[in-house]
């Protein structure tokens, strides 16, 4: 199975090279190294629900706490739940992986 990235799914154009990259910048989950790998993404891209500054619905997501409610509800949280199983890495690891 090919495991796809947030910015795949979503179509958002924020990764390296993507076309809105020039009018809304590289998002955070993109270039958030210290997760890759994580749920089996490149950088942050499966685990985007856990980085503050992504951008969806047409607008930047702030801290933690003020987006997490809405991203339990993305389609795309669960897609990578669904696809993970038992390996799904819980926001509470991915917050302290990435924050070293």
């Amino acid at each position: 199975m090919n495991k796809k990235n947030c910015w795949e799914v979503k179509q958002c154009g924020r990764q390296a090279g993507g076309a809105h990259v020039g009018e809304f910048g590289e998002c955070p989950a993109a270039r958030c190294f210290a997760a890759h790998g994580i749920n089996q993404g490149m950088n942050g891209g499966r685990a985007c629900w856990a980085i503050a500054g992504t951008f969806c619905k047409g607008t930047v997501q702030g801290h933690f706490v003020s987006k997490i409610k809405g991203c339990a509800e993305c389609d795309f949280f669960h897609q990578v739940f669904d696809e993970e199983g038992k390996d799904f890495v819980k926001v509470q690891e991915i917050a302290s992986r990435i924050k070293g």
